[in-house]
């Protein structure tokens, strides 16, 4: 049970070449269109010669029936401990049983140092801070190469080990908004990102061209690669989900530092429900606490005007959040409106909304696919307003024709707590020795 990206990895590193079992299906959800395709024989490997086939999540408890399944492994992430165990009772009762896979069975070793940046939901802020990790680790040992989380949306077969240095690295396989949420920041700050299927091949590729090895983390998942220093994510504007979802619990257990961020935008009090559970989950991690502050290119274009806050998708969806950046600096920065784009979406828009009803008066930048992203550009188009506020981490025109004023709002961390990332990566004998080599 995936959503095109840990599932592939589990099957890659320990069930492609495992005759005890034969992979019957992939089951496909939280990302619309990925269903329907074939993980192809190239990728399944000589066991299976006719590939193995996607089905819809909905599918799950008439696959197990028909196809007399045995076990169902659940392999993707963010998802609540209610929604876990309903998903394990539905699987139970077609008949087969139910497992989830850690780091013994899933972990790959590099030969390099592997510093990791994870986080006990999306949207607590990982981005930004796997990006001030990169400036440090450049600074503490030479060559970085970021290994980002696998987002395989596309044809499969001409995903396997993707390389981006350059936007056009991003057109040449066709990424979606998703995909350049998470590359074009790094791009931007000239980091080398890989990412794709298998990430046996994508890591021995990273290792040609690096020093040290960043793992980017996505969604909560637990990273593909044994870190020599695990850095986890926690959010105290969702205090307590540190503790309520899978599998951000694990990884905050695992964890040698916790980042608390957001701390200026948080409560003191959440602040402190967060801080309580991490010394008692992990009371052995050393704490950093951030602020993570809005940057703004054009404040004119938000200082009383009418405004469509268009903001990052997972953080909004699958990561519960009900706004972001975009309709925070709407606020901050005096628009004398946040226009409520729902009435205006058209097709997978306007099921998203359907999909998710927590969201607010926010634009989610959905673009899984052509087709989508198309009509996230007709939504937009739609509506009535002075400027947008792209809370996206991309420039959007650089892929649609959006033909209204726009101004870019991003997030950038600034440790309040000492020792800083820096100190404490600086400090790190793996990476001292790194640098003496």
């Amino acid at each position: 049970m995936g959503a095109a990206g840990r599932d592939f990895h589990n099957f890659n590193v320990y069930f492609r070449k495992n005759p005890t079992y034969e992979v019957v299906a992939f089951t496909a959800t939280q990302i619309p269109g990925i269903e329907g395709r074939t993980y192809t024989t190239d990728l399944s490997g000589e066991m299976y010669p006719n590939g193995i086939p996607i089905f819809p999540e909905d599918d799950l408890s008439k696959l197990i029936i028909e196809k007399n399944i045995d076990l169902v492994v659940l392999a993707y992430s963010d998802l609540s401990y209610d929604e876990v165990m309903h998903k394990a009772s539905q699987v139970l009762a077609a008949g087969a049983d139910f497992r989830l896979m850690g780091p013994k069975t899933t972990m790959l070793k590099s030969r390099l140092p592997v510093i990791s940046v994870c986080a006990v939901r999306t949207g607590a802020g990982k981005s930004t801070v796997s990006r001030s990790v990169s400036k440090s680790l450049k600074r503490i040992v030479g060559r970085v190469v970021v290994i980002r989380h696998p987002m395989p949306y596309g044809t499969l077969s001409k995903e396997v080990c993707e390389r981006f240095a350059t936007y056009d690295d991003m057109k040449r396989y066709e990424c979606t908004i998703e995909e350049r949420e998470e590359y074009e920041p790094h791009i931007d700050i000239g980091n080398v990102v890989y990412a794709g299927v298998d990430y046996e091949k994508i890591l021995r590729e990273a290792e040609k061209e690096a020093d040290v090895i960043l793992w980017d983390g996505g969604n909560n998942d637990l990273p593909f690669y044994y870190p020599d220093l695990q850095i986890v994510v926690v959010d105290p504007q969702r205090p307590g989900d540190e503790v309520r979802y899978y599998p951000g619990e694990a990884n905050l257990r695992m964890a040698d530092v916790v980042l608390i961020n957001k701390v200026d935008s948080s409560t003191p009090e959440a602040i402190e429900t967060v801080r309580k559970n991490v010394k008692r989950l992990r009371p052995r991690a050393r704490i950093v606490e951030a602020a993570s502050e809005i940057q703004v290119d054009d404040v004119a274009h938000i200082r009383g005007k009418r405004v469509v806050a268009i903001e990052d998708g997972p953080t909004v969806t699958h990561g519960g959040l009900k706004e972001g950046v975009g309709a925070i600096a709407a606020r901050q920065y005096g628009a004398k409106e946040l226009i409520d784009p729902r009435p205006f979406a058209v097709g997978s828009i306007k099921r998203t909304y359907e999909k998710y009803p927590h969201l607010g008066q926010v634009l989610p930048a959905m673009g899984y696919g052509e087709k989508q992203i198309k009509e996230l550009e007709q939504t937009i188009a739609a509506i009535d307003c002075d400027s947008l506020i792209y809370g996206t981490p991309i420039d959007l025109k650089r892929i649609m024709n959006v033909p209204k004023p726009a101004v870019r709002v991003r997030y950038e961390i600034r440790e309040t707590t000492k020792p800083t990332l820096d100190e404490i990566l600086s400090s790190l004998p793996i990476l001292v020795t790194a640098k003496s080599r």
